[in-house]
């Protein structure tokens, strides 16, 4: 890998989310009609706006594990619809101070959709599954672990909100190192790679889940279900100490067999008001072309 396969990608202003303005260590932002205030430590500027009048607003906690609660300076609904390219999923305020899915994600989602069609592709940590619909979309065969069965309910009713029940996709609830070790045991190939962990989580038997220490142990094993004719494996991690070349780097090191090539960098969100990029996450993709 050389500095040539740096790369930023940024997240621009769309129908379901835009990030109106940011500054003071928040950013104010818009889910369809609803407008919320949530903690964001990277924007140290100030904010473009006067005054911002949000629907809500999340308070952290004291902890550093993403403790916290919603503030609601009005009636927002439990959930409410949003869509992109075709898809349709339910945004909502959860306890994480998430709003059901990650907007930043969507360069990523539009990059491998034109990777996807008649693709065997795993989504592991796929949350509520709008990566899982968007790629299931454009014509893949997806898989979807999650260890969360709420999020994996989730991900299946967004996908009755979107009218692609039927299609040729998994729901598994397991944990995303047990289950891709026993699909290398099991001799399994994919086309395509989603890996999306968290800093820290636990499976549905209380494993215990660790970036730092267990995410080169998984990747290891994603890069076993690879071969000649696969196509892709995408890496985001976020809200860790962590560079963009390491990931880059580990990502190169593991797919060396395979040829194709690695981009490693930042991803980021547009601000509506300024044009400023809001960095989020950090990421590696392996791409076969």
């Amino acid at each position: 890998m050389s500095l040539h396969d740096l790369k930023t990608i940024v997240a621009e202003p769309w129908e379901a989310c835009t990030l109106i303005d940011s500054g003071d260590g928040q950013k104010y932002e818009r889910y369809g009609k609803v407008r919320v205030v949530r903690p964001e430590p990277q924007a140290m500027w100030q904010p473009a706006l006067d005054s911002w009048d949000p629907d809500a607003t999340f308070v952290p906690g004291s902890d550093e594990d993403g403790g916290g609660r919603w503030v609601k300076h009005r009636d927002v609904p439990r959930d409410w619809p949003l869509a992109r390219d075709g898809v349709k999923f339910h945004a909502s305020l959860t306890p994480f101070r998430h709003l059901g899915f990650f907007p930043d994600m969507a360069p990523q989602w539009d990059w491998m959709r034109e990777r996807a069609d008649d693709a065997d592709i795993m989504n592991l940590f796929g949350y509520t599954g709008v990566g899982t619909l968007l790629l299931s979309e454009a014509g893949g065969r997806l898989v979807h672990v999650d260890a969360s069965k709420k999020s994996v309910e989730g991900g299946r009713a967004n996908a009755q909100l979107s009218g692609l029940a039927e299609r040729p996709i998994r729901w598994i609830v397991d944990d995303a190192a047990k289950f891709t070790a026993r699909e290398v045991r099991r001799g399994r190939r994919y086309d395509g790679i989603l890996l999306d962990p968290p800093k820290f989580g636990r499976g549905p038997e209380g494993e215990v889940w660790r970036l730092e220490e267990h995410l080169a142990p998984l990747l290891a094993d994603c890069v076993k279900l690879l071969d000649d004719k696969s196509r892709f494996l995408v890496l985001t991690v976020y809200a860790v100490r962590m560079s963009a070349l390491s990931i880059g780097e580990l990502l190169s090191q593991m797919t060396a067999g395979l040829g194709g090539r690695v981009q490693c960098g930042e991803m980021a969100v547009r601000e509506e008001t300024r044009g400023l990029l809001l960095p989020t996450a950090i990421f590696a993709r392996w791409t076969r072309d």
